[in-house]
């Protein structure tokens, strides 16, 4: 579910035309786990739910879930599903999430940077604190 300008909705086709496209980015790849799965995914290629699940790690399966529900409503994740006993479901990148890829690639680059100059420091974000 997106929220743009205090507005809840749940696609990206129902976001204002003239919304703040950084903000409608934002709100597409909002949240603590859309980036690990998207980046999974980059790296990785196609996945089954669990082979995302365990790559991922500390994620609950309910969690997973609800975040690739929302990146498959705004067309950034594509889930096939096999008729299979037991069902298998795959997960990949739509095109639309390939074009995340600089996005995803400067924020990790921004990571490491910052992580080389507070090593110095002994300071780390206290968001990275252990979970």
């Amino acid at each position: 579910m997106l929220y743009v300008m205090k507005k809840e909705i749940n696609s990206l086709s129902e976001i204002e035309i003239d919304a703040c496209p950084f903000q409608i980015t934002l709100s597409v790849i909002e949240g603590k786990w859309k980036f690990f799965i998207i980046y999974t995914l980059m790296l990785n290629g196609t996945l089954r739910f669990k082979e995302l699940e365990r790559a991922i790690g500390r994620i609950t399966s309910r969690m997973l879930i609800k975040e690739l529900k929302d990146l498959e409503a705004n067309g950034i994740v594509r889930r096939k599903a096999f008729a299979t006993v037991p069902p298998t479901v795959e997960y990949n990148l739509t095109e639309m999430g390939m074009t995340l890829e600089p996005i995803i690639s400067a924020m990790s680059e921004w990571g490491k940077k910052s992580k080389e100059l507070n090593k110095a420091s002994a300071h780390i974000p206290k968001a990275l604190g252990t979970a």
